[in-house]
């Protein structure tokens, strides 16, 4: 069988050890040591647990319930997205300064051919070694690093050596590396396609190798029937793909009890717009789409959208589309599980005209200062009166 597989290019993994929680831990040294999950409410969903709390069987996506009853003495936390975004910017910025070739897979791992910089920054592994060293002094969390010729094998890698270690892979290892694991452990094999496996006898990577290609096809189809068939053999030859501009930016809520009163949907959904906004103008973007979606609480889901005819960034702008999107759905009297907003169709610098004329100045003026606010306060030091109030009901 041929075993000439992977390419002379040095891909990196670098994954962030429990992220969220991570943070949450550098943030308040006395969480050192204990279970910390991330995540609260009683119907709402796990989004990190750190090492201390996987021990009792804890994990992400599991109900935040279940969790309690698992470790009743754990630390739970609300999600903070807006700190787990900035310490995410800092690193990304930390594997910008070793190479150019960055593709972010989401705010805590990114892949990083470092092809390139070897003549100046030394060997793969010397530059996984500078990156775990500077992300540590830097941010005060760790990571995890895979070093292989390929993004398959090198984020296979990096799953093997967490927490906090660093694996290489080279071109001649790579079968004796992954011909022993799990189906599983396949990119793209999902519990479906792991049951279709299994049904032909399939256990590991190495049984998927040896079957004909042929037969894989018939199985899965013409596409990831031959796709797994060539990284069964290690072969995986697409490139790390920079960074793109945003696509989107959105906010969403889950309640802790079903909601039907218009006004309160209506003051989350003002909640939202502020949030994703914030983020918006925080990266100087504006939006041309706005999009709304509504989860009932028979879990049925509505989305709605509105094209503008120039794109905008003042929150009151994009909740005054916001609110007529949900108006015109008629559901005054229907009990939601979960609201949120999407801003798409994004473009940078400043629309040549206001959409609205020169009253907008005023709105951009003011969300401005209280953008600089918060960044000098914290998020809730300014907030619509309308929030305010709300909180202040909540609170009685």
């Amino acid at each position: 069988m041929n075993e000439e597989v992977g390419t002379q290019a040095t891909i990196l993994h670098v994954d962030m050890d429990a992220f969220f929680a991570s943070v949450a831990e550098r943030d308040n040294p006395e969480l050192k040591g204990k279970a910390v999950v991330i995540g609260m409410g009683a119907r709402g969903v796990v989004s990190a647990a750190n090492y201390e709390a996987r021990k009792f069987g804890i994990h992400s996506a599991m109900p935040v319930g279940r969790a309690r009853r698992l470790a009743p003495h754990a630390i739970f936390l609300p999600v903070d997205m807006a700190r787990y975004q900035e310490v995410s910017e800092h690193v990304m910025e930390i594997f910008h300064s070793f190479t150019p070739w960055v593709e972010p897979i989401s705010l805590d791992e990114a892949f990083l051919d470092v092809t390139g910089s070897q003549k100046l920054l030394g060997t793969g592994r010397e530059i996984a070694v500078a990156i775990r060293k500077k992300v540590e002094e830097q941010e005060g969390i760790t990571c995890s690093v895979g070093i292989a010729p390929s993004k398959f094998i090198a984020k296979l890698a990096s799953a093997h050596c967490k927490p906090n270690g660093m694996l290489e892979i080279t071109s001649d290892r790579i079968l004796t590396f992954l011909h022993p694991l799990p189906i599983q452990a396949m990119w793209g094999v999902g519990p479906k396609t792991a049951e279709v496996l299994e049904r032909l006898g399939l256990r590991t990577i190495e049984d998927i190798a040896k079957l004909p290609r042929a037969t894989l096809i018939r199985a899965l189809g013409e596409a990831s029937g031959a796709s797994l068939y060539e990284l069964a053999w290690g072969r995986d030859y697409r490139d790390v793909t920079p960074e793109e501009p945003d696509r989107s930016i959105s906010a969403a809520e889950t309640f802790p009890q079903d909601l039907d009163n218009p006004e309160e949907i209506l003051t989350e959904f003002l909640r939202l717009t502020e949030r994703a906004t914030a983020r918006l103008r925080d990266r100087d973007l504006f939006a041309k789409t706005i999009s709304i979606k509504v989860r009932f609480a028979d879990f049925s889901t509505i989305n709605r959208s509105k094209t503008l005819p120039l794109p905008i960034d003042s929150s009151h702008d994009v909740y005054d589309v916001v609110k007529g999107l949900y108006q015109a759905l008629r559901i005054e009297r229907a009990r939601l599980r979960l609201v949120g907003v999407c801003l798409e169709n994004l473009s940078e610098g400043a629309p040549h005209q206001m959409m609205l004329g020169e009253r907008e100045v005023g709105w951009r003026q003011a969300e401005g200062a209280m953008d600089q606010a918060r960044a000098r306060f914290g998020r809730g030091s300014v907030r619509p009166a309308r929030l305010i109030k709300a909180s202040e009901d909540e609170e009685d």
